[in-house]
């Protein structure tokens, strides 16, 4: 850490700078602000943040248990290989913590991430083989299953009750000290690359609490972070917002700018930094380090699809990543606003004109919409529909991106939160829903606008399908629909507390959302990263109160006076219906065989990793920002969406971009920024369109799923917004 040079009182000693700019404030906390704090931990006390004594010291026991366990297996397995009997008894072991858990910012009843590492003669194929056989002999182990194709392999259990997900990480050492500290890079010399990603949870969590002032401060806040977040429907690395460990860095970094600030006040400069900030413009903790072990990191000046990033948050442990590459256009707004409404409130707040319960109200997510699309998701047995929805549920954000690119709509905002199906309207016993409001576009000067949202949802079902298919998943009775309702419609699927305009108290709230909700593992391999976190303990339901809400001018582009129709066509003919009526058309049925794929290529866009975006640049680059309403007409414009300028004010946040390497190359010329006098660090703030296709999506070519145990209808889903004097 660098020394400050700032004015300091007289006999103080310089304090550390901590990241890579200088302290805004070094200012100490006032009594007032000591206070503050403590109303904000009464306020987070009824949503169950805070661990008491004895679930604590039952985790601590297990993870004793869980690290004696792992060094009985390495030496049973090092006796197994003939090591000598001196080399076996020091062979060590050990378990490592990460996420939340290590954090120190777990909630009641959260699992634990966890690292077994090994010495050299440890096999991956023995982790997953005779210490899972060993493990299923273990009495207090419950629930076991592996999953050895993920793209960070991973053991899941329940140890006495408490859920861990262990990870395994083989090291390039005879023995495992029990002091062995990960941090240095040192360590990845030789390694597989699963070992790498195994490792960099630790080693990120590890490098965030060492750059941070005051950890206690930290703890504090991120908790009040996180909280909020969950509660405004707003944390989820999978569905394209911020998970855990990205919310993490974005306080460390808050903590950094206000390293004497004690946690009321941070919550407040959290938002007051973040509302203002100048994405896509990176946040990072330290200057990033190269070294030389050939690893790929985030850097746009020499990886042309990093610029595309639209609000990256970069990991500080070697190999750099960004942690938030899930993102899209509308998260990204809608996050936004929620930072500009948590700086409204926290302002009330410290001025004494409102109280903390007040920051943790969830948004009134069901009055905020005038259309909705509800995506089902159903199978005939639990067994297949946990499996199921965790697969659909990680390719949400390809629907996002794809009605995103509809010309005619502004805003595609998926709520976190599933539901279950009504039992009425199912005919499988195990449904989930997924709500995603839309918001249209103002149309000027137009008597009518006929929007086709045929090709947005069935590129989604295609992606969807294709994926089960490739991994062998799709069973009988697995099933998609994607349906169109107004918010007068939502009582037909949602319970009536849900739909109206009702304060509940915090008591209801959490019995309502705590209640027979059953923890599910995603097949989608990306969220096994740095910044997965599965802290499942903190609920964000139901709708009392004022809801924030992304800017617009009317939410479906027509003024009140006018009325507005729906088209919905599934064949050549179309049916115009009344408004009070459910537009609902099923896009998976299993009654019909499967037609041919649409016209043109179905190349659904999610956002992927560094690693994986470096192919096909140059269509993704050149291609249309908004794709026309209907891909089949010609004569429709290809309209590219208006860029987001960053304003060039004094009062915004950005951060340099310190050079990675001095060797020449050919790359764009890349200026650090240097407050407002220079240009800001040009990474392209395009629509997810233009970015590079994720490898962890099938091919489009990939073939349908020709089994008859589920089949795709190809319907439409089309609207008419008309004009009525």
């Amino acid at each position: 850490m660098k020394e400050m040079s700032s004015n300091m009182p007289g006999g103080q000693q310089p304090q550390k700078h901590y990241g890579i700019t200088s302290a805004i404030s070094l200012a100490p906390p006032r009594d007032i602000d000591h206070e503050y704090t403590n109303k904000l931990c009464d306020a987070m006390k009824p949503f169950g943040v805070f661990e008491d004594e004895e679930e604590l010291n039952h985790r601590l026991a297990v993870l004793g248990k869980l690290n004696n366990f792992v060094k009985e297996w390495i030496a049973e397995i090092s006796e197994l290989k003939n090591l000598p009997p001196s080399a076996i008894s020091s062979v060590g072991g050990k378990i490592f913590t990460f996420g939340s858990y290590r954090l120190g910012v777990h909630t009641k009843g959260a699992d634990i991430d966890a690292l077994c590492v090994a010495p050299r003669h440890v096999e991956r194929s023995d982790f997953f083989q005779s210490f899972f056989d060993k493990f299923k002999q273990h009495e207090e182990i419950k629930d076991l299953r592996a999953v050895e194709d993920a793209f960070v392999p991973v053991i899941k259990f329940k140890f006495d009750g408490i859920e861990i997900d262990l990870l395994f990480a083989r090291l390039a050492l005879q023995s495992i000290p029990d002091n062995l500290d990960l941090r240095g890079d040192s360590i990845l010399r030789n390694l597989d690359i699963r070992c790498i990603r195994s490792l960099n949870g630790c080693r990120v969590t590890d490098e965030i609490l060492y750059l941070v002032p005051n950890k206690e401060n930290f703890r504090l806040t991120l908790r009040a972070i996180k909280l909020w977040a969950k509660r405004r429907g707003i944390y989820s690395n999978m569905l394209g917002f911020l998970g855990g460990v990205s919310w993490a860095m974005l306080v460390a970094r808050t903590c950094q700018l206000y390293p004497n600030a004690v946690a009321a006040t941070l919550v407040h400069k959290f938002f007051l930094v973040f509302s203002k900030w100048e994405w896509p413009n990176p946040v990072l903790l330290k200057q990033p380090e190269d070294s030389n072990l050939n690893l790929p990191v985030w850097d746009p000046r020499v990886n042309p699809s990093d610029r595309y990033h639209l609000m990256p948050i970069i990991t500080p442990a070697y190999p750099q990543q960004n942690s938030t590459y899930n993102v899209s256009t509308s998260t990204r707004t809608i996050m936004s606003e929620e930072f500009k409404y948590g700086l409204s409130v926290t302002d009330e707040i410290l001025q004494g004109k409102a109280e903390w319960p007040k920051l943790f109200e969830p948004p009134i997510f069901f009055q905020n919409h005038k259309h909705y699309i509800v995506l089902t998701a159903s199978a005939s047995t639990e067994e297949n529909h946990l499996e199921w929805i965790g697969l659909v549920e990680s390719k949400i954000r390809v629907l996002v991106g794809n009605l995103e690119r509809n010309e005619y709509i502004t805003l595609a905002h998926v709520n976190p939160q599933s539901f279950p199906g009504s039992k009425e309207n199912r005919e499988n016993d195990f449904v989930s829903m997924w709500f995603i409001g839309i918001i249209f576009k103002k149309v000027e000067n137009a008597e009518s606008v006929n929007i086709d949202l045929t090709y947005d949802i069935q590129s989604f079902t295609d992606t969807v399908y294709r994926q089960a298919n490739n991994i062998n998943m799709l069973k009988e009775g697995m099933k998609i629909e994607a349906t169109h309702v107004r918010k007068k419609q939502l009582h037909q699927y949602l319970p009536a507390e849900l739909v109206q305009k009702k304060k509940r108290s915090i008591a209801e709230l959490n019995r309502s959302s705590n209640g027979g909700s059953s923890k599910r593992m995603s097949l989608d391999n990306s969220h096994l990263d740095s910044s997965r976190d599965t802290d499942s303990g903190t609920p964000f339901t139901s709708p009392p109160n004022k809801p924030s809400k992304p800017t617009s001018d009317t939410d479906d582009g027509v003024t009140p006076s006018k009325q507005l129709f729906i088209e919905v066509a599934s064949s050549p003919g179309s049916t115009t219906v009344p408004k009070d009526q459910a537009a609902s058309i099923p896009v998976c049925s299993s009654t019909t065989s499967v037609p041919e794929t649409p016209s043109g290529n179905v190349t659904p866009n999610a956002a992927s990793s560094p690693k994986e975006e470096q192919e096909n640049q140059d269509d993704s680059i050149n291609g249309a920002a908004k794709r026309p309403i209907s891909p089949v007409q010609e004569d429709v414009a290809n309209t590219q969406k208006d860029s987001e300028v960053p304003p060039n004010d004094a009062s915004t946040f950005k951060e340099p971009l310190p050079p990675l390497s001095d060797t020449p190359r050919d790359k764009p010329n890349m200026t650090p920024i240097i407050e407002s006098k220079t240009k800001p660090l040009p990474i392209v703030d395009t629509p997810r369109a233009q970015r590079l296709p994720s490898m962890e999506l099938p091919d489009a070519s990939s073939p349908l799923p020709a089994s008859n145990t589920c089949r795709v209808v190809k319907n439409s889903i089309k609207l008419a917004l008309n004009r009525r004097k």
